[in-house]
């Protein structure tokens, strides 16, 4: 056995297949716009690497845990590139978020220092500080759409811990509104690369979104320099001290591409997390009066700290549970270097594969009753190898060279956020609400309308 047919090997007895119901000019674009999810849900029943079309394009989507973990884990073979990263890249920069193979390993030592453990106490006093103006700043029967409201302390808590500034509210709301505007511009132009040169109302708005976003970034780094101190130790002062491989500064413009990138990552992936995790527990009392409980139980009233987050283990739970079944970054496409196969299939270069967790997250063979919010199921010695494998297949942060470098950061920020939050209020829905996913880039409810009560 060749060491190519060993990379394979973990794909033996899997099978490819088609998904049913393409059109003849558009294929599965109208389902991919309008209602992606349930679309992808069912792609299983059709194989465990499934074709779907764009226009006349295939894009084969990863729906076995196995062919995923192979195709993140030789990210030389699958590259991240393609109309969508060209796409990506003309808006967000050559950032760790959107750089291909060649460039992510020097971009990843770059930016390591900065996501350390021993960094980790400091970013997350700034947290507490932030998690606790948030919610003391509510009042007893306040209507609020808590997306919003999440977004923003994510942000505020990213600006300050990894960029050493400040956003006031104004600059915040702007930026939530520039960033909504642009994810749902990045999905819509990533089914559609020849749309976005169309000067149509949407693209009108995503330019100026992208615009507002570029310009905050550049105000981050400009008042990092301007008042900073030079010990400071944060994702700016390593960027600002960082050499190219001749010892010389790194350009201004790639610095921002790295300020533009962390920005999203750091505020709009982890607002969604919590989103989902109190949507969900207002859906489910029963587990939302136990993480009350244990709330209550560890905190004592104060602001959860980093020590605190090993002894949340129910909210721990429920977050783990919240980003199996809401992952927010649900669509992340490769695309293939050189000849290789799959499934038994074979690919061509520049072969499009997809990664989707929400379908992994799905399946009833991994998870039982997989569309319930069931957090024990993440129960130390719940369910013994059936558990192991679990863990095995779950994956809302990535995988191999290119899992998320702030998972840690963002872990620790909702489970303080969650704890703290669910301790001093009751989150009631607001009679007559729906709460919908939006159709973007990150998986996000549109809106989340709760009515606040003191608890």
């Amino acid at each position: 056995m060749t060491h190519h047919d060993r990379e394979r090997a973990p794909d033996a007895g899997l099978r490819a297949g088609r998904a049913p119901g393409a059109r003849p000019l558009t294929g599965h674009l109208a389902r991919l716009y309008r209602a992606p999810l349930p679309f992808l849900t069912d792609l299983p029943r059709h194989g465990d690497l499934v074709e779907i079309r764009i226009g006349r394009r295939p894009f084969l989507v990863l729906c076995h845990p196995e062919l995923a973990r192979a195709v993140l884990t030789d990210d030389r073979t699958y590259d991240r590139d393609g109309p969508s990263y060209e796409g990506s890249r003309r808006a967000m920069g050559n950032g760790l978020a959107t750089c291909p193979y060649a460039d992510h390993r020097a971009q990843r030592r770059m930016l390591q220092p900065a996501f350390r453990p021993d960094h980790l106490e400091r970013y997350a006093a700034v947290m507490g500080r932030t998690i606790a103006e948030t919610v003391d700043g509510w009042r007893d029967g306040l209507e609020v759409d808590l997306a919003e409201e999440l977004f923003a302390l994510t942000t505020k808590t990213t600006v300050r811990a990894l960029f050493a500034s400040d956003l006031t509210p104004a600059a915040a709301q702007e930026l939530h509104q520039a960033l909504a505007v642009f994810l749902k511009g990045v999905y819509r132009q990533s089914l559609m690369p020849w749309a976005g040169r169309l000067p149509t109302p949407g693209n009108l708005r995503y330019g100026r979104a992208l615009e507002q976003w570029r310009a905050q970034a550049g105000r981050l780094i400009t008042a990092h320099r301007a008042g900073t101190p030079a010990d400071a130790r944060n994702v700016l002062s390593h960027l600002v001290a960082a050499r190219t491989a001749d010892g010389s500064p790194l350009p201004d413009p790639d610095v921002h591409d790295q300020v533009t990138a962390l920005v999203l990552a750091g505020s709009e992936t982890t607002a969604a997390a919590l989103a989902w995790s109190c949507h969900l527990l207002t859906r489910h009392p029963g587990a939302g009066r136990r993480l009350r409980e244990e709330a209550r139980t560890v905190l004592g009233g104060r602001v959860a700290t980093l020590e605190d987050v090993p002894r949340l283990t129910v909210t721990g739970r429920v977050l783990t549970e919240a980003l199996r079944l809401y992952p927010p970054a649900w669509l992340v496409p490769r695309i293939t270097t050189r000849e290789t196969s799959l499934a038994g299939r074979r690919l061509p270069v520049g072969s499009a594969v997809v990664f989707c967790p929400y379908v992994l997250h799905r399946r009833a063979d991994l998870y039982p009753e997989p569309h319930r919010f069931l957090p024990d199921r993440w129960a130390e010695g719940s369910g013994g190898g059936a558990a192991a494998a679990r863990h095995r297949t779950y994956m809302p942060f990535g995988l191999g060279a290119h899992r998320c470098i702030g998972e840690a950061f963002a872990l620790t920020e909702a489970t303080m956020t969650l704890a703290t939050l669910v301790a001093r209020w009751e989150l009631r829905p607001v009679p007559g609400t729906v709460v919908r996913p939006a159709v973007r880039a990150v998986l996000a409810p549109e809106r989340l309308p709760v009515r606040l009560v003191a608890s």
